[in-house]
């Protein structure tokens, strides 16, 4: 398959799951979970960053390309210091304690934000022969994202259908951000640009699972610290695992 058919498949799986995510706060009351759910997708992309776009940028581009890793971090940290008010994963009690103003708004934007970048990562994946990896942390950080997106959205009053269109353009934010970066790469046409991008979106990996995921986690699984705790070491696990298949696709 060519890069923009992966891309169009991988990113049709995200906007299902992104979907899947709304559509559990709006007819479940159960949501505990959802930490556990976070500490695993916190897990999935430090594995993704570390042992699949890391390696994949030093090798296409040595250390000038991951070098990029740092400043991906720190581009998505000024994006949404100075720009964007992020508001992300709201605690799983969020919807009963109600809210009142343009919350839910906030927290598409910045959201919204991140799955562009993620968007990149995946482009930028997929070109380098690691799509597959860039997907499924995508996908797990997705579907908790969409969750706590229509829980926000479900305590200011939306209706489901308007809570599901919001879902909807939050997981088609991954397509949009995959076709900039294809765009993008057949404009330069550098031969280093894939790797550069990868390193670039392997820092913001790094910064949604530091800055985002494990802080909620530490605020609300206090509880069931064990469970969140073997759920980030099966994300890691599950990632370092899947280096052997990379390996392969890559041998010496």
């Amino acid at each position: 398959m060519t890069h923009v058919l992966w891309v169009a498949l991988f990113s049709g799986f995200i906007v299902l799951g992104a979907v899947a995510g709304a559509l559990i706060p709006l007819f479940a009351t159960q949501q505990e979970r959802l930490v556990t759910f976070l500490s695993f997708a916190a897990g999935v992309m430090f594995g993704a960053a570390f042992c699949h776009m890391r390696p994949e940028a030093l090798r296409g581009g040595g250390y000038i390309a991951f070098s990029l890793v740092p400043l991906g971090f720190l581009s998505l940290f000024l994006l949404e210091r100075y720009v964007l008010v992020h508001v992300c994963e709201e605690p799983p009690d969020f919807a009963h304690h109600g809210s009142h103003g343009p919350v839910g708004l906030a927290a598409f934007l910045g959201l919204s934000a991140h799955t562009l970048f993620d968007g990149v990562a995946l482009g930028s994946a997929v070109t380098e022969g690691v799509g597959a990896m860039a997907f499924l942390a995508i996908a797990a950080h997705k579907v908790p994202s969409s969750f706590s997106l229509a829980s926000i959205f479900k305590s200011e009053g939306k209706s489901h259908s308007a809570i599901l269109l919001y879902a909807t353009a939050f997981g088609l934010m991954v397509p949009v951000g995959a076709l900039i970066y294809l765009g993008l790469n057949s404009v330069l046409r550098f031969v280093s640009f894939a790797p550069q991008a990868l390193a670039f979106s392997a820092g913001t990996f790094l910064y949604i699972a530091v800055s985002d995921l494990l802080p909620h986690v530490n605020r609300h699984g206090k509880e069931g610290r064990s469970r969140t705790l073997l759920a980030l070491i099966l994300g890691l696990l599950v990632m370092f695992a899947l280096t052997f298949v990379t390996e392969r696709a890559h041998p010496g």
